[in-house]
């Protein structure tokens, strides 16, 4: 018998994020419990943030053709959210199944479709049901109500690409990230790192990259010992994220390459925030699990898309050989979508650590 982990689609704990759907289903979306009441909200603000993620932005995007226009289904009233949960939704509206009837059987190289059949025996082959990035508007619907709260705490988020096919940026202005096609906050970068991408879309294969995310302004505080660390809820949560196979924190796997008297960060008491802080932040703004109000800095690794039209060997569903070439339309660099649901993801484990701490 097939099981069935039943709070396997929510996170938090005071700050829930539970979210439904399929890609090519016929919508997505997310309800959110534990939403203070009162809180000003607008759909605008929402779709804002939906807007980012959406597909066909630009030529290194897939060109599935979603508007993704979010409806308030319950939770808020007069603009002003109940206190009770919210529910949003965003209709399918332009699925091509038909791009994967000869897929049905067929086990596609680097997604869940074996693993979900494993599991429970049934998987939904049509753009990768649950296990699709289309799952993500809910979350980063979920991260636009977090990041209303967390701008009425003074906390901000800013996620950017630092890394695609081995092209790092460098010269970082985060003024430059909504401005190119792949959000990095080097403008030099951003146009070597178009170009790779393009090159790998036509000759049929894909590529990766690190995003990095930084969050300013959390107080001193954040996070428990033990198990719930913040960082360990920050890596769950990261690593959640369809494509994400690493999480580092501060300094990261560097630090295995650093003396004890490098790595420690130094205390002083900065008269200019008066409070105690940090000459350096290889710590990443956490220690012993709990933040130390400096900035949160993290990384994550993005794997190259697995849907590519080069020709893969591979087996049917009951194990004989079987070569696959994906059509359909797909992301050839996950990275510049990413930015915007490691943003979100981040914002929720910050309001969760929030609310319990207050």
């Amino acid at each position: 018998m097939k099981g069935n982990k039943m709070s396997a689609n929510t996170f938090g704990e005071n700050f829930r994020v539970t979210t439904f759907g399929e890609s090519h289903g016929r919508a997505v979306g997310v309800v959110i419990d534990g939403v203070p009441s009162k809180l000003k909200i607008s759909v605008e603000a929402i779709q804002k943030e939906l807007n980012r993620r959406k597909p066909g932005q630009s030529a290194i995007t897939t060109q599935r053709e979603e508007e993704d226009k979010v409806e308030i289904l319950s939770g808020v009233f007069d603009g002003k959210t109940t206190g009770t949960p919210i529910c949003l939704l965003v209709w399918n509206k332009d699925q091509r199944s038909s791009d994967y009837d000869e897929l049905k059987d067929v086990l596609r190289p680097g997604h869940a479709g074996f693993t979900y059949l494993a599991k429970y025996g049934i998987y939904d082959y049509r753009g990768g049901g649950r296990s699709s990035g289309r799952e993500t508007i809910g979350r980063v619907a979920a991260g636009a109500v977090a990041k209303i709260i967390l701008a009425k705490n003074k906390i901000q988020i800013i996620g950017y690409t630092k890394e695609i096919a081995g092209i790092e940026a460098k010269d970082i202005d985060y003024a430059q990230i909504e401005k190119n096609a792949v959000r990095c906050a080097d403008a030099n970068a951003a146009k070597k790192m178009e170009k790779k991408i393009l090159e790998a879309m036509k000759s049929g294969d894909s590529v990766g990259g690190i995003v990095e995310v930084k969050i300013s302004g959390c107080p001193a505080g954040l996070g428990n010992p033990v198990f719930d660390k913040l960082e360990a809820d920050l890596a769950k949560a990261m690593l959640s994220i369809p494509a994400v196979k690493g999480f580092e924190i501060g300094s990261g796997f560097q630090s295995a390459k650093m003396l004890g008297s490098e790595h420690n960060d130094e205390f002083y008491f900065d008269k200019r925030k008066n409070r105690i802080s940090t000459k350096t932040n290889f710590a990443g703004g956490v220690l012993g699990g709990i933040s130390t109000g400096e900035d949160i800095v993290f990384r994550i690794a993005v794997k190259p898309t697995s849907s590519i039209s080069k020709l893969q060997r591979t087996v049917d569903d009951r194990g004989v050989k079987n070569k696959i070439k994906i059509e359909g339309r797909h992301d050839p660099c996950i990275c510049p979508r990413i930015v915007p649901v490691a943003e979100a993801m981040a914002g929720v484990v910050i309001v969760d650590h929030l609310l319990r701490f207050y």
